[in-house]
């Protein structure tokens, strides 16, 4: 508890036996009420490695659902625990977990309903290894989707997010996409419902087994994120069609 708020972290796991103990021994469990982790049918040993730290929700998907499809479950399975605060926070110890303190505080007190942790401000990007093509593309993606969308974040793809339960109720996070594209879909939806979006500076760590895209598949999702943000653009802000995500 945090405030008086029941605080519930999610990890969306794939393939994260070598990372998940790591992950899981810096969460501050002096205010996190449960854990929940969402194995994505991994190939390894996620879900048995997840059970043995004693991780209470352990939850594995028959067969892979993607990156969105794993998210859904998480928050489904957090708000049905009856959680004020939802943080998700990658099990591959990219990000660290000792943030989720000040991201829970920023909510619980009601200064902003979503924060996110950027790995752009600050330089942490950079210095914890992010190959340099993909800070550019980060950087211009960014760019484009802050003009599009009339915002200023400084980053749209961190994958270190806290919510507070109203947002998670208020959006239709169960028809956005199961794949990569479905944070974006999230800020989207975000920023429909009037909701403000904190960042906070967070480092970052590349490593062998640390989860990342290749180069086709980034590619890929540099095409669909800004076809979420010129959707977005058409819709919210020109009123030319109705977008049922954002309804």
């Amino acid at each position: 508890m945090y405030l008086g708020k029941k605080v519930v972290v999610v990890l969306p796991a794939y393939n994260a036996a070598k990372t998940v103990e790591r992950t899981y021994q810096e969460i501050p469990f002096d205010i996190v009420d449960e854990v929940v982790l969402v194995d994505d049918a991994s190939r390894d040993e996620t879900s048995a490695v997840a059970r043995a730290l004693g991780i209470r929700h352990v939850i594995t998907h028959q067969k892979n659902r993607g990156y969105g499809g794993n998210q859904k479950t998480c928050y489904d399975t957090a708000l049905g625990l009856g959680a004020d605060v939802v943080v998700m926070l990658h099990p591959d110890y990219q990000y660290t977990p000792k943030l989720i303190t000040a991201m829970v505080s920023i909510i619980a007190q009601d200064l902003y309903p979503v924060v996110f942790g950027s790995r752009i401000l600050g330089g942490g990007a950079l210095k914890g290894g992010m190959p340099l093509y993909k800070y550019i593309s980060n950087r211009l993606l960014t760019l484009a989707q802050n003009l599009l969308m009339n915002e200023k974040l400084s980053e749209y793809h961190t994958g270190y997010r806290a919510f507070s339960r109203p947002v998670l109720q208020a959006v239709a996070y169960q028809k956005n996409s199961d794949n990569f594209i479905f944070d974006n879909q999230m800020i989207a939806q975000i920023f429909a419902k009037g909701f403000e979006i904190a960042e906070v500076t967070c480092p970052t760590k590349y490593f062998d087994e640390a989860s990342s895209i290749n180069l086709s598949n980034s590619i890929r999702y540099g095409w669909g994120v800004l076809g979420v943000s010129v959707k977005y653009f058409l819709a919210k802000r020109l009123g030319l069609f109705k977008w049922d995500i954002l309804n």
